[in-house]
């Protein structure tokens, strides 16, 4: 623990171990999301599924790197990861990201994803606006991830048909605002 990081993020009047646990949460939700995330993406089969499984295998990967950008964080507050593996998964910020029982066309896994990244842009707001002028180094952190999760969400909402998106897939690096943070 970062002793001292901690309590300058405390005397700011941030309940630690709250900002703590919805870290911990969202790192369940990263992790997890990357699993549900990885079976979706071998059901995005045929002509339509093939023109989306590498952009769900972008955000799949940078799903991973929010994870492993968070961890960090998460410790140096303080806290810890579950021990327990399912218990790691039942406290996930967002429900899981389940492939569909009944597979009509590839709209139906696009609703999927494009879901886990809403609830994702909803958490990472709230924890931006939770840390703003408060906690700088969780604030950036989220503010990162939020980037992406955007991203996402963009690029399968253009694809449900909801809009041009404005973003383009990325070629190449992954994960271009949570990089520094895995270094």
């Amino acid at each position: 623990m970062a002793r001292v990081a901690r309590e300058m993020v405390e005397k700011t009047g941030i309940n630690v171990d709250q900002l703590v646990e919805l870290l911990v949460k969202n790192a369940a939700a990263e992790l997890t999301t990357y699993y549900y995330y990885t079976i979706l993406r071998c059901n995005l089969i045929g002509l339509d599924g093939e023109t989306i499984k590498e952009i769900a295998e972008v955000a799949r990967i940078e799903d991973r790197n929010h994870f492993e950008a968070l961890v960090p964080r998460i410790y140096e507050l303080g806290g810890s990861l579950p021990k327990d593996m399912k218990a790691f998964h039942d406290i996930s910020g967002c429900p899981p990201a389940y492939l569909p029982a009944k597979i009509e066309t590839v709209g139906d896994i696009l609703k999927v994803l494009v879901e886990a990244e809403r609830c994702a842009v909803r958490q990472y707001t709230y924890i931006c606006n939770l840390t703003a002028g408060k906690d700088h180094r969780t604030y950036d952190l989220a503010l990162s991830i939020l980037h992406e999760e955007i991203e996402h969400e963009s690029w399968f909402s253009e694809f449900l048909g909801e809009g041009p998106s404005g973003h383009f897939m990325r070629r190449g690096e992954t994960s271009p605002f949570v990089s520094k943070f895995l270094k």
